[in-house]
């Protein structure tokens, strides 16, 4: 795993008209690092990373910072972020057809990424646009550079974002649950194709997704994330065989096992608190089976337990749940 600190983020925080929907994210990614961002919809998993590459609606107020070595991108001027979004991070969103212009050729549009952030022109960008298409398993690629998205499948279309994404040489990719849209043999294919570019390029990724499996194949280390804040975070290979936050091992109660005896499996009761009225204290107490005064008392502060390992719980790390938890 890298060691070298590329983008770091330090207390940030979002609110909309007035509500905090982001309480002081603290997260660093190393280079070449694969980071996964894990939790149910409305966790802010999302929300974290159109911040920090200044990509929220104007009524957003952020604050804290991010920091892309040594760059402050939190309130940056437009043409530093111009700079930084696409060619030094480049995002992947989760549904193609919307990201892609559906008036523009995909060879104009990865064309105007290639001008921007790699300053090519004439017959340059045409041979470099052929060579990413061919990179993400386009084929034909040639000739599809004249076509629309209409004109592809949706799997071909995530190759095309892909092909954008790479087309600044990024440093770190992000990508927002880029397989959601996709049926399940398409989704194993961008995976296989995310990882292969990645090591090609030595890029770093930050992986956001709902899906605990495709996390586990990719990434180096998770953060689990809930109501707005990293509740754990952990070495992928450690958090996925002894999870220690309530929330954490509730998610993965939820998957039925690979191997091994079968079990029932377990559903964590409720939804994720509305963030304009958010429980005192711990704001996943109402759902936990292990809920008591101290939760209630304070909100817990996101601390290390242990080399790499952080846990935002009251529990000692290794609670009841948690010798339950390893014991099915």
């Amino acid at each position: 795993m890298a060691t070298t600190t590329q983008l770091s983020l330090s207390g940030l925080t979002v609110s909309f008209d007035g509500v905090t929907v982001l309480h002081g994210i603290d997260l660093a990614i190393g280079k070449g690092e694969a980071l996964g961002l894990v939790g149910e919809s409305g966790s802010g998993k999302s929300v974290t990373w159109l911040a920090a590459l200044g990509l929220l609606p104007g009524k957003a107020r952020v604050s804290g910072s991010a920091r892309l070595d040594g760059i402050e991108l939190v309130g940056a001027r437009p043409e530093t972020l111009d700079k930084v979004r696409g060619g030094r991070v480049a995002m992947i969103f989760q549904d193609p057809t919307s990201a892609l212009n559906p008036v523009l050729k995909v060879g104009t549009q990865i064309g105007e990424a290639l001008s921007l952030h790699r300053g090519l022109s004439g017959g340059a960008i045409k041979a470099e646009a052929k060579r990413l298409f061919d990179l993400v398993g386009i084929p034909d690629a040639e000739r599809r550079l004249s076509a629309y998205p209409h004109e592809f499948s949706g799997g071909q279309n995530q190759r095309v974002m892909i092909a954008m994404a790479l087309a600044g040489e990024p440093d770190i990719l992000v990508a927002d649950e880029p397989t959601t849209a996709l049926d399940v043999t398409i989704q194993a294919q961008i995976l296989d194709l995310i990882n292969a570019v990645r090591r090609e390029m030595g890029m770093a990724l930050v992986l956001i997704s709902h899906d605990l499996g495709v996390i586990a194949e990719t990434c180096d280390r998770v953060a689990v994330m809930y109501a707005g804040r990293i509740v754990e975070e952990a070495p992928a290979a450690q958090l996925f065989a002894a999870p220690r936050h309530p929330y954490a091992q509730g998610l993965l109660h939820s998957l039925p096992p690979l191997g091994g005896a079968r079990r029932k499996l377990v559903s964590i009761p409720g939804v994720v608190p509305d963030p304009r009225s958010l429980p005192k204290g711990c704001a996943f107490a109402p759902r936990c089976t292990e809920m008591s005064d101290a939760c209630l008392a304070a909100t817990p502060a996101l601390r290390s337990i242990e080399m790499g390992r952080r846990l935002a719980c009251v529990l000692e790390p290794q609670s009841a749940s948690q010798r339950q938890f390893e014991a099915a």
